[in-house]
C-alpha cells in the first residue's frame, strides 16, 4: 500500500479480516469436534443468564430456524436446556448444563490460542491496516 495504489477500503479490510479469523476458529473447533456457532452459544449462555431464543439466533449470527434447529442438537447433546421465562411465560430461555459449561471451560483455551497465534502474516497485515484506517487511538 505504499506504492501509491490505494488501498483497499475499511469494509473490505473488516471483511478479510472477520473471514480469516472465523475460518482459523472454526478449523480449530472442527479438531474439537464442535462448531463456530456452537462456540458462539456456549460463548454467550456462559454468563449464567437465561437468553430467549431471539439473543442466541442474533448472538450466534444465525437465521432463527438455524439457530432452533443447533439449540435442539445441543439440548440432545445435554450442552444447554430450555426453561419458560418465569417473568414471561410466553418466552423460553435457554441456558448452558453442567456439561455445557464444562465444553465451555474446555474449548474456551483452544479458542483464545487459535486467536493469539492468528498474529502471523497475511492476518496481522490486515489488521494493522485496519488499526491504521480506524485511527491513531486506537492503534496503540
Amino acid at each position: 500500500m505504499g506504492d501509491g495504489s490505494p488501498g483497499p477500503g475499511l469494509l473490505q479490510l473488516l471483511s478479510h479480516t472477520q473471514h480469516h479469523l472465523t475460518t482459523r476458529v472454526a478449523a480449530t473447533l472442527r479438531e474439537q469436534r464442535s462448531s463456530l456457532e456452537e462456540w458462539r452459544v456456549l460463548s454467550l449462555l456462559s454468563d449464567g443468564a437465561g437468553h430467549s431464543m431471539r439473543e442466541v439466533a442474533e448472538f450466534a449470527l444465525m437465521p432463527a430456524p438455524s439457530a432452533t434447529k443447533l439449540i435442539d442438537r445441543m439440548v440432545s447433546g445435554n450442552l444447554v436446556y430450555r426453561r419458560v421465562d418465569a417473568h414471561d411465560r410466553r418466552r423460553v430461555l435457554v441456558f448452558l448444563s453442567a456439561r455445557g459449561r464444562a465444553a465451555h471451560r474446555r474449548l474456551r483455551p483452544v479458542v483464545e490460542a487459535s486467536i493469539d497465534s492468528a498474529d502471523e502474516g497475511p492476518l496481522r497485515d490486515l489488521v494493522r491496516e485496519l488499526l491504521r484506517r480506524v485511527g491513531p487511538a486506537t492503534a496503540g
